[in-house]
């Protein structure tokens, strides 16, 4: 029989809302888990490994979503049902919706809380996934490292003269903006290097 490339997101989506019942409650995943991380970090507090223990549960939210974002993005790009572009708008779309879902589901659920945070480290999974199923590892990595050297360099520059007008010591940021604004000068001199000698490379940085 012909597999579907829808069947593999639909059943993703049921085993989320199967782990938003009791079975993967925090009590549940701490009775097998912090033992584990017990054994592996003997040196750890009651409260260290609790933080643990929660990071990992943040962590798996952010995965289960990817994932979900991943298996939408391939099904709707192989079923041809719309274009690529759309289909990563679509494919987040419902990852997000779900998550929402999700997260209605568990206030039912006593040993379950709602949670607006859980909700957001979904969306942000699932916004991971569908870039870089769009751009590649390479692009999404070039994109991202862009984006967080303009906010260096002018979120630093907007702190350093707050800081100046205010006599507030700057410390690092003395150091990381001008090291951040360095960094895109540099690229984008490397960009136009790249361009002048003919060699066929990513769109312009912004």
């Amino acid at each position: 029989m012909r597999s579907t490339p829808w069947l593999p997101p639909v059943l993703w989506m049921a085993l989320i809302m199967w782990l938003s019942s009791d079975t993967a409650s925090a009590a549940h995943t701490a009775s097998w888990l912090l033992p584990i991380l017990h054994a592996l970090a003997p040196w750890a507090t009651p409260a260290q490994l609790e933080a643990m223990h929660a990071l990992i549960r943040k962590g798996a939210h952010l995965t289960e979503y990817a994932i979900l974002a991943a298996l939408w993005l391939r099904a709707l790009i192989r079923g041809r049902a719309v274009r690529p572009s759309a289909a990563a708008a679509i494919a987040f779309a419902i990852s997000l919706a779900w998550a929402i879902l999700d997260e209605v589901h568990q206030s039912f659920v006593p040993s379950r809380t709602a949670s607006p945070t859980d909700v957001a480290i979904d969306g942000m999974g699932a916004l991971l996934a569908v870039v870089v199923g769009r751009l590649g590892w390479r692009r999404a990595a070039e994109r991202a490292t862009v984006l967080l050297l303009w906010l260096a360099a002018g979120g630093g520059g907007v702190a350093l003269a707050v800081n100046a007008l205010t006599g507030v010591p700057s410390g690092m940021l003395w150091l990381t903006t001008p090291l951040a604004a360095f960094g895109l000068l540099g690229r984008r001199l490397w960009w136009i290097r790249r361009r002048g000698l003919g060699v066929e490379g990513p769109t312009a940085p912004p």
